[in-house]
Formats: C-alpha cells, structure tokens, sequence
C-alpha cells in the first residue's frame, strides 16, 4: 500500500497508511441518540428539520445534489409548507437559511463529473448563480479521483452535533413513502415526469460521532481543492428533529470507508475487510438490501459460508435491474454468473435473492444495510460491487451489538424490530404479524413466502436469466465494475471476475461440465 495523507491528516503533510483501529474499522465514537430512517419522505422532512436547527454550519458531502428538489414533496416552486414560513424546495430554503442565519455556512460537496448534468437542471444552474454571491454558502465539485472513480459517500454534518450516513442524496428520483405505492403523484421529477417507487435507508446520529465524521468531510472538501474550513466547538443544544423517535441512546458507532489510491493519498479498504469479518462472523442470519451485487469476494465468502453443515440463512433484497442501460450491461449480467454459481453451491437452499415489488412495478431498492444476527446493523453508501470495494469514496456506519460499550443495553431487540420493520415493508404486512410469523417458523424465507408472495406487496425470488455469450463475456469483464482502478480499461487485467484458480472459476466450470 502507498504511503500518503491519511483523511486525518487535514492540513498535515505527515504520511499515513490505512491507520484503522481494527481491521476494517477508522474510528469508533459515541452517539448520544441514533435513529434509522427508512426511505426519504422521512428523511427530507427530519433533515429540513435539523438545518433549522443549525447555527454554523451545514456540511453536505454526496454522489449528487439537485437544488430543484422539494423536502415537502408535491408542492409546486412558490408553494410553502402550510405550519412554517420557510421554502419547500431545497435551493429556495438554503438560501432562506442564509439570509435567516447571520452566522450560518453551507458547504455542499458533490462529484465533480456530475457537472455535465447541470445542462439537463436549467433552474439548478440559476439557484448556483443566486448562491455564488453568497459568502455564506460554497458549493464545490469533488474530481480528486482516479480515472473512473467516483465520490459516493452521503454525508451531513450540523454544527459538529449531528450527522447523517447512509444510502441517501438530496437530489431527484429519491423521494417515496414506505407504502411505495404502485401509482403515487407525489412522487414526481421536478419537472413533473412521474418515476417508479423508490427504497432507501440511512442513519441519523448526534454526539461525539459527528465530530468524527466533521474531519472525513473537512478532509475531502480539502481534497477537492476548497479552502480549511475552521475547527468549531460542537453545539451544545440538541439539534435533533422533534419527530423523530430516538431508537438508540448512548452507543457506540463504529465507521469504515473505501478510497482508491490516489496522487498522494493511500488507499483503504476497510469497507471490504469488515464485510467479509460480519459475513464470516454470522451464527444464524444475514439480512441485506442492496442496490448491487457483483462483488467476487463477497460472493465467495458467501459461497464458502453456504458451504459448511449448518449455514446462516441469507436473505438479500435488491432491484430487479440496475438503473440506465449501460449499468444493467455492466452489473445485471455480473449478478445473474454469481447468483447462478452461488445457487449451485447453495445445497441446504439457505440463499435466496429477492425482488420487492408494488403491484406490476418492482421497487428499487437502493439502501446499502446489513443486519447479522440482530448483532450486528450496519447501514452506509457502500453497494455489494467491486466499485465499493475498492474504487470510490465511500463511508459505512455500524453498530456492534457485541462491543464492550454496547452489551447488554437492548439493542439486539432494536435491530430485531428494524429487521421484522423492513420484511414487513416488504412484503405489506404489519410488524406484529411478520414478527409472529418469522418466530414461528424460525426462517424468513418461510415468513416471506408464506406471507410475501400474494398480494400488492411482495418479495418474489429473482429469476436468474440465462446468459448467453455476450452477457457472458460482459459478466466475466467486470465492465464499469473492475476490483482496481488500472483494470477500468482493461478488464482482463487480472483474470475477470472468473479468475484463474478463483472458487467462482471453479464453480463454473464445474456448472459447465454438468450442461454438457
């Protein structure tokens, strides 16, 4: 690994390795409360909410921003909340907040190829140019990252108090409740074209946590090339939504990342270290939702946990296609080699791949959570590709239920009613009734067909599709989805995902022996 500025090393030209506390862990801290925010009706409400609470400053760090979005959804430009005085749409309310805050300053991060969608946002353009006056807000564009490489972290930090990790953007496409239904006219481009339902989740933190995040995002505003924001001493009020129900009290929060090596900057993989630790780790269960999963080693650590005499019962929840044409050219096929290879290894039928769907439309699921065991909850912007593995910035919050800090405080039951919330979601059931049947039958693949499979909401099992050639050379390339950044270009640089001697290679060319 190269030696280079470590993300701690803000204003420092001392060199820094991956200086984890553990492997697959940067930091530990402390939350004084931590709530789970389950899709982004809630989570732009609360958020709106926490900005009115700030007094100096708002740090916003994301894959992408879009000013023209409303945070009370379905209102139209002029209209405004009906108990408040305040704008509904983001670009009108920060700027509001600047002129209703003498002391306040907004810095909004967000990747820097994403400019080239400014030309397709005609109103965002004008809200840039209404902020660039402002002295109070400072909104730069993150290109500090190999060729191919992106910044896909969702951070927000307020006032070094309170923090935001997890799956979600400010931006368009993103808003739904979590009755997702099949036809919802709230759920709308700002532009009014209507999009499909739309699952997500993220974590809302405040305590000693925020000011550890504060450093991540300071040091990658650096990074981009703004100028040192100052040190602030955290807020001593609570900036806390006043609706949102604290789920945890004094816990410990531990945070992982993935950065690719760059200029003068190492390289960390802790996101992929503690993933396959939690996997390994597993006793009985491993619920996941994510947007992808084209990952080989995630996929070989599952295999080999398929493998033993009693498995964890794995249970992922993800979209039906990726979203863009080239994106399903790059991971829909990947997906369909692995889940084959993992089908034929899964021979105590302890795996299964799920699509949610609302009535004829699938939902799709772009939350990045794992629960292990009720243990273990972890929630981030990192996807089960190789991109987040080791390409993009990327930053995962989890708590471990089996740390000193955290034992015997209840949160096993916490992360248990989190778990039986989403299946239920899922699968348009009450809590209670998923719960009671999940005990009963001690699976939830049973809970899920049994209760899942008939009716407007439903979990179906993928269907793997056949591939044929072409698909086969696309999945076996890993395009747009390399394990490093000099394999962007050539794909076959280190073998593919089928790598010469890899379980996966195996395991097809023993799939490949029995079709002939």
């Amino acid at each position: 690994m190269k030696s280079g500025k470590d993300d701690t090393d803000t204003n420092s030209d001392a060199p820094g390795l991956d200086t984890s506390v553990e492997p697959g862990v940067w930091r530990y801290a402390t939350a004084e409360r931590a709530s789970v925010i389950i899709d982004a009706e809630g989570y732009f409400a609360h958020m709106q909410q926490a900005m009115l609470n700030a007094r100096r400053r708002i740090m916003l760090i994301g894959w992408d921003f879009d000013t023209r979005i409303h945070l009370t959804q379905g209102r139209r430009w002029y209209e405004r909340p009906v108990d408040a005085s305040y704008p509904a749409r983001l670009g009108g309310f920060l700027l509001w907040l600047t002129r209703n805050r003498d002391d306040l300053q907004i810095n909004i991060l967000k990747w820097g190829l994403s400019i080239f969608q400014l030309s397709t946002r005609g109103s965002m353009v004008l809200d840039l140019v209404r902020m660039w006056p402002k002295r109070q807000i400072n909104f730069k564009f993150d290109t500090k990252h190999p060729v191919g490489c992106t910044h896909h972290q969702k951070l927000a930090v307020l006032d070094e108090k309170l923090a935001v990790c997890g799956g979600i953007d400010l931006t368009h496409d993103r808003w739904d409740t979590r009755a997702h239904t099949e036809i919802e006219p709230k759920r709308k481009r700002p532009r009014g074209q209507p999009y499909g339902p739309w699952h997500d989740v993220t974590f809302m933190m405040e305590g000693e946590v925020a000011e550890v995040l504060s450093g991540l995002c300071r040091a990658r505003w650096e990074r981009a090339g703004a100028d040192p924001l100052e040190n602030l001493v955290p807020a001593e009020t609570s900036l806390w939504p006043d609706k949102l129900a604290v789920e945890f009290e004094d816990v410990e929060i531990g945070i992982a990342r993935t950065r690719a090596e760059y200029e003068d900057v190492s390289a960390i993989a802790e996101i992929e270290t503690l993933m396959l630790n939690q996997i390994a780790g597993a006793k009985r269960f491993i619920y996941i939702e994510n947007q992808y999963f084209t990952s080989r080693k995630i996929a070989d650590a599952i295999i080999s946990r398929l493998r033993e005499d009693d498995p964890p019962e794995i249970v992922l929840v993800h979209p039906e296609h990726a979203e863009g044409w080239l994106e399903m050219q790059a991971m829909d096929h990947a997906r369909s080699a692995i889940a084959r290879l993992i089908e034929e290894a899964d021979t105590k039928d302890r795996f299964k791949l799920y699509v949610a769907w609302s009535g004829e439309k699938s939902i799709y699921i772009h939350a990045k959570l794992m629960i292990v065991d009720d243990r273990i909850l972890r929630i981030g912007s990192a996807n089960l590709n190789n991109r987040s593995m080791g390409l993009d910035s990327e930053c995962d919050v989890f708590v471990d239920c089996g740390r000193k800090a955290n034992r015997e405080r209840g949160f096993e039951d916490t992360i248990k009613n989190l778990r039986f919330s989403l299946l239920a979601e899922h699968c348009g059931v009450s809590e209670e009734t998923m719960a009671e049947v999940t005990g009963s039958l001690g699976s939830m693949h049973q809970a899920i067909e049994r209760l899942g499979q008939d009716g407007i909401r439903q979990l179906r099992p993928f269907v793997i599709p056949e591939l044929g050639k072409t698909e086969e050379t696309l999945a076996e390339a890993q395009f747009l989805d390399p394990e490093n950044p000099d394999d962007m270009f050539e794909p076959y640089a280190h073998g593919g995902l089928f790598r010469e001697g890899s379980r996966l290679a195996r395991l097809r060319d023993r799939l490949k022996r029995k079709k002939t």
